[in-house]
């Protein structure tokens, strides 16, 4: 199994095709062949505003196989309209390190993997769908400290994506490193006063972690080639 995160970003003129795409690629996603799993996601405006960047998607999958998901890249008919009106694509191939917590009732990434502890760089992805209630508290404290993922030392790039604007959103970030990702997330104050506000208030119906290596990239991101 494979699981991949492509970031598009649309020409300018595409905004309103990638928008709809969001409802209408659905139903030829679902019936994509060993596809077994696939979020097709927004972004936030700035990388992890409230409101969203129509330019910016990522698309998350996870695949029986390399060689589905090499099929669906290189002949699906929905992906060559992606690559013919996207300025340009980012494409990470990644391996489960750990992974907990449920996305839609399941937890995709919890499959067998023949990775070690890495020796290069790592991915990391958060989710959750926030109760209506408690959006307020998430938005006032949450978007800020997801936003300084962006600037921590050994960064690659960071960016929030959703399903739904403001209930249903996640974090995807990209470190050099794992010792980066953990020197962030057990020194940085602001990191660890949001994990106990979201335990202490109850801010999520559901939640999922999950930590991968990064096994292959290719494309642009922002003009850089991760």
């Amino acid at each position: 199994m494979l699981t991949t995160l492509s970031i598009l970003t649309l020409r300018p003129d595409q905004k309103r095709w990638g928008f709809a795409q969001m409802g209408t690629a659905q139903r030829p996603l679902q019936r994509v062949a060993g596809l077994r799993f696939q979020k097709l996601l927004g972004s936030g405006a700035g990388g992890f505003g409230a409101l969203p960047n129509l330019r910016r998607y990522g698309f998350m999958a996870v695949w029986e196989s390399e060689a589905a998901a090499a099929r669906f890249f290189a002949e699906h008919p929905l992906w060559q309209q992606y690559r013919q009106r996207t300025a340009e694509i980012w494409t990470a191939e990644l391996a489960p390190l750990k992974s907990h917590g449920l996305w839609d009732g399941q937890n995709p990434f919890a499959y067998p993997s023949e990775t070690a502890e890495p020796s290069g760089p790592v991915a990391v992805l958060t989710r959750a769908s926030i109760r209506w209630q408690k959006t307020p508290r998430f938005w006032r404290y949450v978007a800020p400290t997801s936003a300084t993922v962006a600037h921590a030392p050994g960064v690659q790039a960071a960016i929030g994506l959703g399903e739904l604007p403001v209930v249903r959103q996640a974090t995807f970030s990209l470190w050099e490193s794992q010792q980066a990702m953990q020197d962030y997330a057990y020194r940085s104050e602001k990191h660890k006063q949001v994990i106990k506000l979201t335990r202490q208030e109850n801010w999520y119906g559901e939640e999922l972690f999950a930590r991968f290596q990064v096994v292959r990239t290719e494309g642009t991101w922002d003009g850089r080639a991760l």
